[in-house]
């Protein structure tokens, strides 16, 4: 591995994670990489404990699979995980969403609150629209996190993180060598957010439902080989293989 800047900041553990997680979501670190602690410890310049505990923390997220003799390796997810990852995504979301309609009336000062979440959604939008791929997954990830957080249940916007940050580790391999991918990327972040803001329970449903059924179509589109996984089918010329791939970066955070 390259040299990289050494991490500096006193939260390493955490710092090493969000870095090593960036690197995935870009698809410099592709599925099925392997990688060990020594190595990541020379690149950032740090011990090995911080490093270790970053990397657990990545396995205990879903998104590294460990081996006691060959150290991690990114997780390789399949169209059914994927699958799986929307259903789930989806009963969670009903849950919440019948929790807020059917249950007390929304705070008169709910919609202020969603002017930070605004400002994530158009943003988001905009990068699908324009197929900025390394932009929308930032702001789709922080977008949904602080949409959930207006919710107040810690444990129900963690999990849906989890499948999420899940979700874009699966579909960056499809994504990065899909031509057509700006037709495939949702954009309905603004739609959302209107109908959370006038407080209607059937607006909020459409458009999560429309959410979901976008994904399960493209899932459909996947499992029918357009396009080939990165690794499972032809390759564009000159890409390398997984086991190839370029170097990680330095830390982005």
């Amino acid at each position: 591995m390259r040299e990289s800047g050494a991490v500096t900041r006193s939260t390493l553990r955490q710092q090493i994670a969000d870095a090593l997680r960036d690197e995935v979501l870009a698809g410099r670190l592709q599925p099925g990489r392997e990688f060990t602690v020594k190595q990541i410890a020379e690149q950032y310049g740090v011990s090995a404990t911080p490093v270790r505990e970053a990397l657990f923390d990545l396995s205990a997220q879903g998104l590294l699979e460990s081996d006691q003799h060959r150290g991690f390796r990114v997780r390789e997810f399949t169209v059914a995980d994927y699958r799986s990852m929307v259903e789930a995504r989806t009963l969670v979301m009903d849950g919440v969403i019948r929790g807020i309609y059917h249950g007390p009336s929304l705070s008169p000062a709910y919609p202020d609150c969603l002017v930070s979440v605004r400002r994530r959604a158009q943003e988001a939008a905009r990068a699908a629209q324009g197929g900025d791929l390394d932009i929308l997954i930032g702001y789709d990830l922080r977008f949904w996190r602080e949409l959930g957080a207006l919710v107040g249940n810690t444990y129900i916007n963690d999990f849906l993180h989890r499948l999420r940050v899940q979700a874009w580790v699966f579909a960056v391999p499809y994504l990065r060598h899909d031509a057509g991918a700006r037709d495939w990327l949702w954009h309905g972040h603004p739609e959302l957010v209107a109908a959370v803001t006038l407080g209607s329970h059937d607006a909020v449903r459409a458009v999560i439902d429309d959410f979901n059924a976008h994904a399960l179509s493209w899932a459909d589109r996947l499992a029918a080989g357009n396009p080939s996984h990165l690794g499972h089918g032809p390759q564009p010329t000159g890409q390398t293989s997984p086991s190839r791939s370029p170097e990680p970066g330095p830390p982005t955070r």
